[in-house]
């Protein structure tokens, strides 16, 4: 489903205008694609920011004369420290059209321990209905033991989506962790050492006390 935002039109521009913009909660975004021309937007600040937290967000913008687009998150610039979003690009989507997008992998339940899960693959692209895009896709470990392997074509997409991605990349596997131990010659060998390296300091201490 679309997030429905009201939106303005952009008419000022450049590093002030949009310093500006920022400053009354709202952000600098531009809507392009399809073979049109990009239409710089306003958009409203906190409504944009809770619909950012998925990143293919599908936005329905309602343009100041009551028409609509549908624009897609392609990319979010944010403050390297705030992390406040500073300018937003958009891609011009029809109802109907497929897109082709990453979405994040979410791994879900817990392998028989010792084992764990290993995420090899964080994003699978898909190509999918724009108006069905998943916000991330679930792949199960529940109950597995190691050597569990998840690939590519063995996860269930989403009615109507293909993958895109090679179907043998490794996307999800279980194993126990290695854990190094000393071996026991080791350990002996230290000991010894540190034996010898006591007896050399009571030795030499003794002979300069004579």
């Amino acid at each position: 489903m679309a997030e429905k935002l009201s939106v303005e039109l952009r008419e000022d521009f450049g590093k002030g205008a949009a310093r500006r913009i920022r400053q009354q909660d709202k952000i600098p975004a531009v809507l392009y694609g399809r073979g049109s021309d990009p239409m710089h937007l306003v958009l409203p600040g906190h409504e944009t920011a809770l619909a950012a937290r998925n990143s293919n967000a599908l936005l329905e913008l309602v343009l100041p004369d009551g028409s609509s687009e549908l624009g897609m998150l392609k990319d979010i610039q944010r403050h390297p420290l705030t992390r406040i979003i500073s300018h937003i690009d958009l891609l011009l989507v029809k109802r109907g059209e497929k897109v082709q997008v990453d979405v994040p992998v979410t791994v879900t339940g817990e392998p028989v321990p010792p084992a764990i899960s290993v995420l090899d693959l964080q994003n699978l692209t898909i190509e999918v209905d724009a108006l069905n895009v998943p916000e991330n896709i679930e792949v199960s470990v529940d109950g597995q033991e190691e050597g569990f392997q998840i690939f590519a074509g063995d996860v269930t997409l989403p009615a109507g989506a293909e993958l895109i991605n090679d179907p043998e990349l490794l996307v999800v596997g279980v194993q126990v962790p290695k854990v190094e131990e000393e071996s026991e010659d080791e350990a002996e060998g230290e000991e010894t050492e540190g034996e010898e390296s006591e007896g050399g300091e009571s030795e030499g201490g003794a002979s300069e006390e004579e």
